[in-house]
């Protein structure tokens, strides 16, 4: 009976400093957690001060300039005109059904891919802030959707009048593209949070990011129609680009986006959310010292 007193006493010395060490790592990885939510919660309650920083941040880039962002509307809308007429007539398909088509599609993709190309500098750009004032993180991201949703905006622009000139009348489905469009910039702040966060640790990530962009726009159906592809539309529907980019365009164009786009877009927003919240949980406090 003794040395089954002294088994069971050496047992639980050697159990308490382990139990220790794993309340201890549980403490530890609860406290990253909380402190990434209550960043991103803080950065909300700094809405003044990240609308103000978007506001500042166009006004910079367009600083002496006579139309200001309205140069990257006029351009695209040039863009939109020539590659409309010479695409609908590649692809035999009427005018008045391919631009409005191309035009949404030339919008939204434009937007998305603003995330991508700038999200390499979204704490990097901000080293000065970052260093001196201690800000929530988060508030960089809100800085960037708000910049690029003033942007859309005045790109829009050019689709009002693509639907005024051929007497395009969406309804109340065009309503849809609110949520879509809310959606889609969610997905948009959380990847550019992922390529912040990893381009301020490897520089080269922006180069990356960039050819990327460029084989993405290609391979998704944005200048051409899934259809074209005949029974091989399964490329274009694998394809996430595709369905973040029918989740707003489908409703500006008068059509219901179909149940696999909002299944697609809602997985790919959980995975973000999964991927990016662990990235940021894990290594949000060594972000000031990679910048």
């Amino acid at each position: 009976m003794a040395w089954r007193r002294t088994a069971s006493i050496v047992a639980n010395i050697q159990l308490i400093p382990s139990q220790r060490i794993i309340l201890s790592a549980r403490g530890a990885r609860d406290s990253l957690t909380s402190r990434a939510f209550q960043d991103v919660v803080a950065g909300i309650g700094w809405w003044r001060l990240w609308t103000l920083l978007g506001w500042n941040d166009i006004s910079q880039r367009y600083r002496r300039s006579m139309l200001g962002p309205f140069w990257m509307t006029a351009s695209m809308a040039v863009m939109v005109l020539s590659l409309g007429v010479l695409y609908g007539e590649l692809f035999g398909i009427p005018l008045e059904n391919f631009l409005p088509y191309l035009c949404v599609g030339i919008l939204v993709w434009n937007f998305i891919s603003s995330f991508l190309l700038e999200g390499g500098a979204l704490f990097t750009g901000s080293e000065s802030y970052i260093k001196q004032v201690k800000l929530p993180l988060s508030i960089y991201v809100f800085r960037s959707c708000w910049s690029k949703l003033i942007i859309f905006a005045h790109n829009a622009v050019i689709y009002v009048g693509v639907v005024i000139f051929f007497g395009i009348w969406p309804g109340a489905t065009v309503l849809l593209a609110i949520p879509g469009l809310l959606l889609l910039t969610l997905d948009c702040a959380l990847m550019t949070l992922f390529i912040g966060m990893v381009s301020s640790r490897f520089r080269d990530i922006p180069q990356l990011i960039g050819s990327v962009v460029q084989i993405v726009f290609f391979v998704t159906p944005i200048m051409w129609k899934p259809e074209l592809l005949q029974h091989r539309t399964y490329i274009a529907t694998l394809n996430p680009f595709f369905q973040m980019i029918e989740i707003v365009r489908a409703p500006l164009l008068g059509s219901v986006p179909s149940l696999k786009t909002y299944l697609a877009v809602l997985a790919i927003t959980l995975i973000n959310i999964v991927i990016v919240g662990a990235f940021f949980v894990r290594f949000r406090s060594r972000i000031a010292y990679w910048v």
